[in-house]
């Protein structure tokens, strides 16, 4: 049996129920005693059982146990389990209290189990006691105040409250300077010049429109802190609110993707809201639809991918998609900004705000700064949207130094960190604890002033021992040089004052494992035992040996847990020591990764493959051979790895990963991986329209490898630019090349360019040629999927019906024999094949939502929704099947007065939050209507985004429109 009080009390509490389970028809009376546990309970956030006492009671009888069992749920701190009301319970137990001094008599009756200092139950008892606490101050004791308040406003009689409102306005203002009062925790020296920087540009008399100003410095230099630092300074609360408006925009948060610019705009209206209370419905309204376009783009930004996944939809498909995606996007965000924007002037309007700029400050920026990046495209087009509202906006941004970007209309100002100046570095050191002045100005001189190494030298320090254990310090490093070895000299700085920290752990087998152990990112007992050990060695026989060692090492303070019995070193600590030579642990170090590779590849599961592919990549193996061992679905557990590999593999890793690559990393990437990584970039300019700015890319590292994937993109770049006949030529000496070498993939996607620009130039004969050798050289490749991508290019042939009706029967005949499952891969394409040949097979349409179902982004919504108002205002006696089948779809319905027709789309996005959309679609098509116009609305639903185009696309006449007479 267990012995751990824990499971014993929570095995206790399940039997205790089960032996006081009681009948249905059980009277609900509450009796005395049940009654008095629940009000010495109901001011308490959680209690034990066995401790609860009720007023008068000298000791605890634990008859709480018995009586509160059904009313309370469990909550787990830490190695004990307690007791907290539910909420139902508590709230009535409050309201049926005598009055305050029956609360206050519980309270003190449970006195010892009530923090001195803290929590709701702490406030409880001086409000009821008639002492006020003091003003609160920060989020944590609000958070308490307002839990206090809200319980007592509930017991009868109560009164001398703060105002909820108010509470709740302070915790929310409290809760938006938390992540730069974290960030601003530690003491702050120097750094005067660049303070005064930041002022000058935000409160200075400059003229609109401004430049933005980038913050950039190299890693640790502090670029967070200072922009805290100036925040908090500026904003200055007071009673009334915030001196600035501002928001804060950090994009390693989880809730904020830099991939999704409409999440920064949403996060910006959300802290606009609590700065101006009296704006913060209309603002939480914007914040909504933010998130509403957000997940809408997402759908069309899936559909984007589907269709660049597919050779035979890439060209033609995939990139006018990609185009109408990003400018459709770039629309969206800019119209909600200036909207954000239009709030903000009439929430200042008469205030003493009215003449303060308004503060953008955006935190790792990284991910986003680089050439031909969409984000920065549509960042610097929102960033125009609400200039032109609000003039007066200044924009702080931290991360890399401005990347020059073909969209960039936005000039920019720049603000490097550098060293600290000496005295703020001595002052850095005496505040992290080198008490004598002489001490810290010889580290100062010797380490330089970099906060993170003046950190390092810090603690170094501390750990001396011997006579002169400072003289040992300041000997062991090396003399400065000048500015041009300055970063080779902070590196060397760092790992010998990191390891001197090493060196003074106590065990000496943690302080053997300790520095080869940093190539690890995960440390368990076992891969102490199977990977660790060794190489270091030492000897670990036995499982409770490797345990021991494990339980010390998590002592440290380097350490971060991660899950049950696995920890992980600080990521800060892992960034500094990756970056340096192994020195006396290199050897050990490799034997280390060597050992990791074999552990995790004899293992299943992605995590492991992944882990694996990282320690290769570490050692700088060929980026062909660890390709070998990439399984899909590994990318999840390698995202931001690439910090800790040399550059040749960081290329492999961001090009299979597909995001950006800063210069450093593109240039040392081997031929195959510069390719992939200049093909995204190329992809990502040509979704914008820079045309010229893609072509000047590719030219820039040849000879390409054998059927380079930039081929195609060459072709595809001439012409954009116009150049269509050198686009053609590109195009055919390229397919000669893919025959010659027998590249099946890439013949495929040539073929179906070379199709798409023969028909351009008006050459349908040689357009349908292309695209009948593309569906055989697709049936060759076992391509089915492909095949059908080339056949729907060929149904869709401009200008040459019968080659259309042929090639559309046998989309229809192969969207019938194709197996569901392999469908299902390719939702997008079996819409658009379904979209394309309804009208020749009637059961088309039911097949592909069976399959693929429909998509729920607002263009598709808006499309079925045109469809539905065209056919019921042509023909009226369709309104009533139609709201039948939308009120089957939403679960009830209630009669518009006026014109039903007009809240359509609202009860589309109502089925489509409630899951029901697709199979709404399916009841429209069984709607009888002669016209057709219901079905090829819904092909046209479904056909959004693919080119499609039905007779549900034509415009709806004066007299259809929603409100005409």
């Amino acid at each position: 049996m267990s012995t751990n009080p824990s499971e014993i009390r929570e095995a206790f509490t399940a039997r205790l129920r089960q032996e006081l389970h009681v009948a249905e028809d059980r009277s609900h009376t509450v009796s005395d005693i049940h009654r008095a546990y629940r009000e010495a309970a109901c001011l308490l956030s959680h209690f034990d059982p066995d401790r609860l006492r009720l007023p008068g009671e000298d000791h605890a009888t634990g008859g709480a146990a018995l009586e509160l069992v059904d009313d309370c749920r469990t909550i787990g701190l830490q190695d004990a389990v307690v007791w907290a009301l539910k909420s139902e319970i508590r709230n009535a137990t409050l309201r049926g209290l005598a009055g305050p001094e029956a609360a206050r008599r519980a309270l003190e009756a449970n006195r010892d189990l009530i923090r001195a200092d803290s929590g709701p139950e702490h406030l409880c008892l001086a409000y009821l006691s008639g002492a006020a606490p003091p003003q609160p101050a920060g989020a944590d004791a609000l958070a308490d105040t307002l839990q206090a308040v809200r319980w007592l406003s509930l017991v009868p009689g109560m009164t001398g409250l703060p105002d909820t409102t108010e509470v709740r306005r302070a915790l929310d203002r409290a809760r938006l300077l938390r992540p730069l009062e974290r960030l601003d925790r530690g003491p702050f020296e120097g750094r005067t010049r660049e303070l005064r920087t930041l002022h000058d540009y935000v409160f200075g008399a400059q003229r609109p429109p401004l430049p933005l100003l980038a913050v950039h410095g190299s890693d640790g230099m502090g670029k967070s802190t200072l922009l805290a630092t100036f925040l908090l300074h500026s904003i200055r609360q007071d009673t009334s609110g915030f001196r600035l408006p501002f928001a804060y925009i950090d994009f390693e948060r989880p809730t904020i993707s830099i991939q999704e610019p409409v999440t920064f705009i949403a996060e910006v209206a959300r802290q606009l809201g609590i700065q101006y209370p009296a704006h913060r419905a209309e603002l939480a309204a914007l914040a909504e639809e933010c998130q509403q376009v957000a997940r809408s783009q997402r759908v069309e930004q899936d559909r984007v991918t589907q269709l660049q996944s597919l050779a035979a939809t890439r060209s033609v498909l995939g990139r006018s998609s990609s185009t109408a995606f990003q400018a459709v996007a770039t629309r969206r965000e800019s119209e909600l900004l200036a909207r954000i924007a239009d709030v903000l002037v009439r929430a200042v309007a008469g205030t003493d705000h009215e003449e303060q700029p308004f503060l953008l400050a955006i935190d790792s920026f990284e991910e986003a700064q680089y050439r031909g990046s969409p984000v920065l495209g549509r960042m610097w087009t929102t960033y125009r949207a609400f200039e032109r509202v609000y003039p007066r906006l200044r924009c702080v941004i931290a991360g890399r130094a401005p990347v020059e970007h073909p969209a960039r209309d936005v000039p920019s100002q720049e603000l490097e960190l550098q060293e600290l100046e000496p005295d703020a570095a001595v002052a850095v050191l005496t505040d992290w604890g080198v008490a004598d002045p002489e001490v810290a100005r010889a580290l100062a001189d010797r380490v330089g002033g970099h906060p993170l190494t003046l950190r390092l030298a810090a603690r170094a320090a501390g750990l001396g021992s011997g006579p002169d254990p400072t003289g040992e310090l300041l000997r062991s490093l090396p003399a400065r040089r000048d500015e041009g070895f300055r970063r080779v000299d902070q590196l060397l700085v760092q790992g010998i004052l990191f390891d001197r920290i090493l060196s003074h752990i106590a065990d000496e087998d943690i302080r053997r494992l300790a520095r080869p152990g940093l190539v690890l990112r995960t440390l368990t007992p076992q891969i102490i035992k199977d990977v660790l050990a060794e190489p270091c060695g030492l000897d670990v026989p036995t499982p409770d040996t490797a345990r021991r060692l494990f339980e010390d090492l998590c002592r440290l303070d380097m350490m971060e847990p991660i899950g049950p019995d696995a920890v992980r070193y600080r990521a800060d600590v892992r960034a500094i020591m990756l970056r340096l030579p192994g020195g006396d642990h290199a050897a050990a170090m490799r034997a280390v990764e060597a050992r990791a590779i074999g552990y995790y590849a004899a293992r299943d599961g992605l995590a492991d493959r992944a882990e694996e592919i990282y320690h290769r990549l570490r050692l700088d193996e060929d980026p062909r051979s660890v390709e070998k061992r990439w399984l899909p679905g590994v990318e999840r557990f390698l995202a931001g790895a690439q910090r800790d590999l040399p550059p040749r593999a960081a290329a492999l890793l961001t090009a299979r990963l597909g995001t950006a690559a800063p210069d450093r990393v593109t240039e040392a990437a081997d031929q195959a991986d510069w390719e992939r990584l200049t093909a995204r970039e190329v992809e990502d300019l040509l979704a914008q329209g820079y045309a010229q700015a893609a072509y000047e890319r590719l030219e820039r590292r040849r000879p390409w490898t054998q059927c380079s994937l930039l081929s195609p993109l060459l072709a595809e770049t001439l012409d954009r630019l116009g150049r269509r006949t050198e686009a053609r030529t590109v195009t055919a000496d390229a397919l000669d090349e893919a025959a010659r070498e027998g590249c099946g993939e890439r013949r495929l996607e040539l073929l179906l360019l070379s199709a798409r620009l023969a028909e351009a130039d008006g050459d349908l004969a040689g357009a349908g040629h292309d695209l009948e050798r593309a569906e055989e050289v697709a049936a060759g490749l076992g391509a089915d999927l492909e095949a059908m991508g080339a056949l729907l290019a060929r149904a869709r042939l401009t200008g040459d019906d019968r080659t259309g009706d042929a090639a559309g029967g046998q989309l229809a005949d192969k969207l019938r024999k194709l197996p569901n499952d392999l469908l299902a891969k390719r939702p997008v394409l079996v819409r658009a094949v379904a979209s394309q040949i309804y009208d020749r097979d009637p059961g088309a349409l039911d097949h592909a939502l069976e399959v693929a179902g429909l998509p729920a982004d607002d263009a598709t919504l808006d499309a079925l929704g045109a469809a539905m108002r065209r056919a019921t205002t042509r023909r009226p006696a369709l309104l009533g099947p139609v709201m039948t089948s939308l009120n089957e779809a939403i679960g009830s319905y209630r009669q518009h007065t006026g014109d039903a027709t007009n809240g359509i789309t609202d009860l589309l996005r109502l089925a489509r939050d409630r899951g029901t959309l697709g199979r709404l679609a399916q009841r429209l098509l069984t709607v009888p209507d002669d016209s057709g116009e219901i079905v090829a609305g819904v092909a046209a639903a479904l056909g959004v985004g693919t080119g499609a185009r039905t007779a549900a696309d034509e415009p709806l006449g004066p007299h259809e429109r929603p409100g005409a007479p």
